[in-house]
């Protein structure tokens, strides 16, 4: 068979395809057709803007909160979802008032469905659902333990009609909230909750956001509307994630402590600029948060009392009153809030450890003389820096460590002391006046006769 040149080939080819393409063509817009959800195509429906509210409401979410309102009626948006799981607000009633009445005087209409399962919607967040157009619940959420109204119910109205009164201070879940008419759908997802707001009616506004498909197993709604999620910029996230109770709380330990650590090493390090770091996201948290300032005083207080010992190099005295200020602060620190045992345990924990064990080494291995071994020691002079009665801090070649009195004679602070012997990092001292003797005549009998330092 005589073959085509390779050019005549290559057009032959593209020929035959051009040519299938244009057969196909109606064939492929007819089954489109058919298969076109009912109600409109998505592209030819108004969109869904969903945002995600999740943590105590601050300036941050009500900011963000804020330009999603504005955004959706800007962006052709049909109704605006705000995913809510908070246990409250952070900031003031008049600031969550206005948020309640921008979101129910707002150009497109607002639903509120908590959510997933486990979120909760309590407080003055929990209200914004009762002000929002349309409100929905996931099984296994709950809401309520209101408090007092945002707005005057003379003027506004119940925020949840006749069972308001029943959820100032108590909490109620999915079921109980469709019996009582508190949400408008049966809502167990999000989806679900998009869905089931079809034909609702706002003003002369009617929702499209569903259409019923046959199927199998019989009619079906199905979406025909494209949702577009928002989150916070990534910024707005750091911040309201520092605002959070816990966060901030660990945030301010970790600063302080990292700044006590710097002043017993040498120069300026990673240690100190993180702690800076840390001090300062930690002080802005605090101050978004309900914070008591005898509480944060107490803290301050609580690390200098640790430093003092850490300069001693041994836990005594100031050890007891650091560990007494800082749970105290620890279990004050909020005004109406309180943390996890977890987050409780972390911080006390993680400090005491610290404080206790790691500060103390830290000072010895900086100030203590690079030796193999510390038997050396043993026979050395130095001074008492506070009492050995029987446990005290002595200063051996520039260093301090923690000692005991190898006798029930104590070691009043400034006086001379002799190093007998070491056990761990604890030395065991006598004075210097009358025990030498004792000392040497201890070594003797511990040598036998006949060794080395047998003085005979």
């Amino acid at each position: 068979m005589r073959r085509l040149p390779t050019g005549r080939r290559y057009a032959a080819a593209v020929a035959l395809v051009m040519s299938a393409l244009v057969l196909l063509a109606p064939a492929r817009a007819a089954a489109q057709a058919d298969d076109a959800p009912a109600g409109g195509a998505a592209a030819d429906v108004a969109p869904v803007d969903v945002i995600e509210v999740s943590g105590l409401v601050d300036r941050v979410l009500v900011d963000f909160i804020d330009r999603a309102l504005d955004a959706a009626a800007d962006d052709g948006a049909q109704l605006l979802v705000i995913q809510l799981n908070s246990k409250g607000a952070v900031v003031s009633d008049q600031v969550m008032a206005e948020l309640a009445f921008r979101i129910s005087s707002a150009r497109v209409p607002v639903g509120v469905w908590v959510g997933p399962s486990g979120a909760r919607a309590l407080g003055p967040a929990g209200q914004l659902a009762g002000y929002a157009a349309f409100a929905g619940m996931a099984p296994g959420s709950r809401l309520g333990d209101l408090g007092e109204p945002l707005f005057p119910e003379d003027v506004f109205g119940p925020a949840f009609g006749d069972a308001t009164d029943q959820l100032r201070d108590r909490t109620i879940g999915a079921s109980e909230a469709e019996r009582l008419g508190v949400v408008d759908v049966d809502a167990p997802t999000l989806g679900d909750f998009i869905v089931n707001l079809d034909g609702e009616r706002v003003g002369d506004t009617t929702l499209e956001t569903a259409a019923v498909v046959q199927t199998d197993d019989g009619p079906r709604r199905e979406p025909v509307t494209q949702v577009r999620f928002y989150a916070l910029p990534l910024v707005d996230q750091l911040f309201h994630t520092v605002a959070s109770p816990p966060v901030a709380y660990l945030l301010l330990t970790i600063g302080l402590v990292l700044i006590v650590f710097e002043f017993f090493t040498a120069g300026i390090g990673i240690a100190g600029v993180t702690g800076a770091l840390a001090l300062v996201l930690g002080c802005y948290g605090l101050a978004a948060l309900p914070t008591r300032p005898a509480a944060f005083a107490l803290l301050l207080v609580s690390m200098v009392a640790f430093a003092i010992d850490v300069q001693t190099g041994v836990p005594r005295f100031w050890t007891f009153v650091g560990t007494a200020a800082y749970v105290g602060a620890s279990l004050t620190l909020y005004d109406g809030l309180t943390l996890s045992w977890i987050t409780l345990l972390a911080g006390i924990g993680g400090v005491l450890l610290m404080m206790l064990a790691g500060m103390p080494a830290m000072v010895r291995t900086r100030f203590a003389t690079p030796t193999i071994g510390r038997e050396w020691m043993v026979g050395q002079l130095g001074d008492a820096v506070a009492d050995v009665d029987p446990d005290g801090v002595v200063r051996i070649s520039d260093a301090t460590w923690p000692a005991r009195t190898n006798r029930a004679t104590p070691i009043k602070a400034g006086e001379r002391v002799r190093v007998v012997s070491i056990e761990g990092t604890v030395l065991e001292v006598e004075p210097e006046e009358g025990g030498a003797r004792d000392h040497r005549e201890r070594r003797a009998r511990s040598a036998g006769p006949g060794s080395a330092s047998d003085p005979t």
